[in-house]
């Protein structure tokens, strides 16, 4: 009988082992495989006198029932801890160990020692310690941050000069601390929200953040300069050998008497010669105004819309009115009382007050392209014209003639999303807040999509943030509507942020918009709108250049969609959900492809539904919502 093959005899042994590491790796407490639970849990042990913390058990924190209080993961590693109110106590140097963590706040509780050294925590973009009882030195942190809240602890000492590595910072709070020293080096580009009051710091308010209000820098008895008190600056005592000898000044009376005489015969001259040169003046200002009265008169209200061109052509045109509104003749334009908005691709745009009061908008057509000559124009204006919506400014009126051609629009006095999104980014800035923000697409999306339902050839044409126009209160208006056939070669590159691949002017389609080109529009506006970044070409880390919707998709791509939105959106809580929502609709609206664009009823139905969110809300929600919140945002 042959041997049994060794091979027989090693493979229940083989099996033996294979079934011994299943079991290990089977009855291994899955915690061990998380790395940030044992940090949270040793806090835990340390902190939570109060076992405010009891949902903290030994099992993975991120998939759990009932969830850790307060931690929120994202890809199965710890991002946000917000512990607020505990009754916390000791120290929190185990959370540093938490290496993904993004938000990070612990006020309101009674932590103390020293803050430890957080500079490791390289995804670290805000940090709320405020309302404790900290100590020692201002902690080592990270350039990344958002935003810093110290305030009420007892920290002292200096603060750093390498705070200015911060350039992303937005909140900066500092207040009832013991910090002292001089500020003078401050500064932090991106900074929207300082108080560094009730501390011991000393000498001037640097310019970068003079800007502030005063409240924000009281109670330090040694700071001084805008917009506290001027600083005063030390008076030097001249040196004692610098003073003139008093052998050296003549004491005797007839020199006095002769200097006395020559310096008021000098005084007499210069007040002689003021004296004439003051009446000369005078009588050549009556004179003038004599003689200038009656053309003043007539030329002081005339509007400055290059008058000669517009004269030449009063008799050969009319106003046309397409409402049943007050009618005015051209001429009564021509004299009231104007102001230029500004100079686009379709040419120039003025303010203009009537004689009794109403204001209105009017646009002066320049180099504009008719090729169906007058007929075409009128048709296009009878078209608009009948466009009736709460979400689109009303064409009240034109102009035609041959070397002129002017649209007349209801004014609209809060200005436009531009200026309103990008204007005047820097301390003191009032940021256009999220539920605006919703506010304004949802208005924007309503108005679209009334202009493609209202014919299936009509587009908008030109959608983009300074044609989104607000009135006093606050209501949203599309400008613009239809003038796309209009507009002149020279004014296509101006929009090339906003404007849908297919509108290339390699594709000899520059003028030949459609509803799906409409709609990649409007989602580059949504992208302004979350990101608060113009729809320009951008850098990326590698070099390349690329628009707004790309740039937006490769984030999105790397699973960071939260680096896209805009930081004047990071003080927000709870609305994470709507933004990603709306960031969702904006990247289905900017397919390269125009047919896996979604039609614009559907988009303003999706965006009412975000929009519905935030108006369901409690009154009191509402207002913590249209406030800037110091407390973290989900992120």
């Amino acid at each position: 009988m042959a041997s049994p093959s060794p091979s027989l005899y090693l493979h229940p042994t083989l099996s033996f082992f294979l079934f011994l590491l299943l079991l290990i790796l089977h009855v291994t407490p899955s915690q061990t495989a998380h790395p940030d639970l044992a940090p949270l849990l040793a806090f835990k042990s340390s902190s939570d006198i109060s076992n405010k913390l009891s949902t903290w058990t030994t099992t993975n924190p991120c998939h759990t029932f009932p969830a850790f209080l307060g931690v929120s993961c994202l890809h199965n590693r710890v991002t946000s801890l917000v512990l607020e109110n505990l009754n916390l106590q000791g120290r929190f140097d185990s959370l540093t160990s938490l290496a993904k963590l993004r938000v990070l706040s612990l006020k309101h509780n009674q932590l103390t020692g020293p803050i430890p050294d957080l500079s490791n925590l390289t995804s670290l973009k805000l940090v709320f310690l405020s309302h404790n009882h900290f100590y020692g030195n201002f902690p080592l942190l990270l350039p990344s941050l958002f935003r810093l809240d110290l305030s009420y602890n007892n920290i002292s000492g200096r603060i750093p000069v390498t705070i200015n590595r911060m350039t992303n910072l937005l909140t900066l709070r500092l207040e009832e601390n013991k910090f002292s020293g001089s500020i003078d080096f401050l500064s932090l580009p991106s900074l929207k929200d300082i108080n560094i009051s009730k501390n011991n710091l000393s000498g001037e308010i640097p310019i970068s953040i003079s800007g502030f209000p005063q409240v924000v820098f009281s109670d330090n008895p040694f700071l001084c300069g805008s917009p506290l008190l001027e600083c005063t600056k030390p008076k030097i005592a001249s040196s004692p050998t610098t003073l003139p000898s008093i052998a050296a000044v003549p004491k005797t009376k007839g020199n006095r008497s002769k200097r006395g005489k020559k310096r008021v015969t000098t005084l007499a001259i210069v007040a002689i010669i003021f004296g004439d040169v003051f009446v000369l003046v005078l009588v050549s200002f009556i004179l003038y105004c004599y003689f200038a009265k009656d053309s003043d008169s007539e030329d002081k209200n005339v509007v400055e819309m290059e008058k000669p061109g517009l004269r030449n052509s009063i008799d050969k045109g009319k106003m046309v009115f397409l409402d049943g509104g007050r009618r005015f003749e051209l001429e009564e334009l021509l004299k009231a009382s104007a102001e230029m908005l500004g100079k686009g691709g379709l040419g120039t745009t003025y303010k203009a007050m009537l004689d009794d009061g109403n204001m209105v908008v009017v646009k002066r057509l320049k180099d504009v392209v008719i090729t169906g000559g007058k007929r075409e124009f009128e048709d296009r204006m009878e078209v608009l014209g009948r466009l009736r919506h709460p979400n689109i400014v009303r064409l009240k009126a034109y102009y035609f003639a041959k070397d002129e051609k002017l649209l007349v629009y209801d004014y609209m006095s809060n200005g436009n999303l531009f200026g309103l999104l990008h204007g005047n980014r820097g301390p003191g800035r009032t940021p256009l807040d999220w539920p605006t923000r919703l506010k304004i697409a949802a208005g924007a999306s309503r108005g679209l999509a009334y202009i493609h339902n209202f014919s299936t050839k009509l587009t908008h044409g030109n959608l983009k943030s300074t044609n989104i126009l607000l009135d006093q209160s606050g209501n949203v208006y599309l400008s613009d509507v239809g003038l796309s056939p209009f507009t002149p070669p020279s004014a296509i590159q101006r929009s090339t942020g906003y404007n849908a691949p297919e509108l290339s002017p390699s594709n000899n389609t520059r003028n030949k918009t459609t509803q799906k080109s409409d709609v990649y529009s409007f989602g580059v506006l949504l992208m302004e709108l979350l990101t608060g970044k113009c729809p320009a070409s951008m850098m990326m880390d590698n070099g390349g250049i690329v628009d707004l919707p790309r740039w937006v998709q490769s984030v999105v791509r790397e699973e960071w969609t939260a680096e896209v939105f805009d930081l004047e959106l990071m003080s927000y809580k709870d609305i994470e959900e709507e933004m990603v929502g709306l960031l969702h609709i904006a990247i289905s609206c900017t397919s390269s492809a125009p047919e896996q664009r979604p039609v614009m009823s559907h988009v303003a139905k999706m965006i009412h539904e975000i929009e519905g969110s935030v108006d369901q809300m409690s009154p009191a929600s509402r207002e913590m919502l249209n406030s800037v919140s110091n407390s973290p945002p989900v992120i």
